[in-house]
């Protein structure tokens, strides 16, 4: 059966760099979103700040690297307005799929960039932000990111972190733990009213890395009503993998299933943030990997998995 996808998480507004959108050579495009039978596409704005090997020539603080960012995608949306739309609710995915339009959806990628203001969200949501990682590699005014470290790997998040989280549930924005330490991702799970997602992590029991997630992770995930979206990054679905391969995302598919339930599974590509060789190519491939999958799912958990799942936490967050 042909599926729709909500990816929750690529790297491309950021890794295209000065290259226009329909010349980059990456995995997510307009033609290849379409080819692959996307319905809705999340963009991050993935702040590079924190990474020595990856600040641009002026090394910008962080708020304004958001801002440069940011006119970027706006300029690649009406650029390609006759094949993306913007959308802020899921009345807005369902409304531009009536018109042949894909969604895309704006996300920010390490909330270091509200620079420790609490008035910097309300901006970002007042933009259209609808979906932030609260960190990426690196400690943040938040908390903690992810380590082999058990120490710090328990650590939680911190008083600016927690009153993040409060302010994100009052405007209806979803909270995303996806590089966050344990003891961040407990933390949020305490205080946090609404679902929260993970939007591009794996499954730690099958890939002994600490930026997937434990088993006990998953169930808290889906407990609260969130969903784990599943990366494509080879070594987060094999140890050592410079390969993504189908039956390695189908594993990790099962896994969650098994351990977290069906409503807690969604996909989160890691789209042209990742270096790994897709066996499936790129976005493009998607029908190729949905098919793959339809041998191990019915056709009503295919439909939660590739959008069913995600459109109700967007629901649920954004309230309409």
């Amino acid at each position: 059966m042909k599926m729709r996808f909500i990816d929750l998480h690529c790297d491309t507004m950021t890794r295209k760099g000065g290259t226009p959108l329909a010349e980059w050579a990456g995995h997510v495009t307009p033609e290849k979103l379409r080819r692959g039978g996307a319905l809705a596409q999340c963009f991050a704005l993935y702040i590079l700040t924190r990474e020595p090997a990856l600040r641009r020539p002026d090394d910008l603080p962080p708020h304004a690297v958001f801002d440069r960012y940011y006119e970027t995608y706006r300029q690649e949306l009406n650029i390609h307005a006759a094949d993306m739309a913007s959308a802020c609710s899921v009345s807005e995915i369902a409304g531009n799929a009536r018109r042949g339009l894909i969604s895309s959806i704006l996300t920010v990628e390490d909330a270091v960039a509200l620079e420790g203001r609490l008035s910097l969200l309300d901006e970002w949501y007042a933009k259209g932000v609808r979906m932030a990682t609260l960190l990426w590699n690196y400690e943040n005014e938040l908390g903690f990111p992810h380590s082999r470290d058990p120490e710090q790997m328990g650590r939680g998040l911190k008083a600016f972190g927690k009153d993040v989280v409060r302010r994100m549930n009052e405007l209806g924005m979803i909270i995303d733990v996806s590089h966050l330490s344990d003891g961040g991702v407990r933390d949020v799970a305490r205080l946090s009213r609404q679902p929260f997602v993970a939007s591009h992590s794996c499954a730690r029991a099958l890939c002994d890395h600490s930026r997937c997630l434990s088993d006990e992770l998953l169930r808290l995930i889906a407990e609260r009503g969130g969903v784990i979206g599943l990366n494509f990054f080879g070594i987060f679905l094999r140890e050592g993998s410079e390969v993504t391969l189908i039956e390695d995302i189908v594993r990790h598919a099962l896994h969650i299933r098994d351990k977290a339930g069906m409503e807690a599974l969604a996909f989160g590509s890691d789209f042209d943030g990742i270096s790994s060789r897709l066996e499936f190519g790129d976005y493009a491939g998607m029908p190729r990997l949905a098919a793959a999958l339809e041998k191990h799912f019915t056709p009503r958990e295919m439909e939660k998995f590739c959008s069913g799942n995600a459109l109700r936490v967007m629901r649920e967050v954004w309230g309409k």
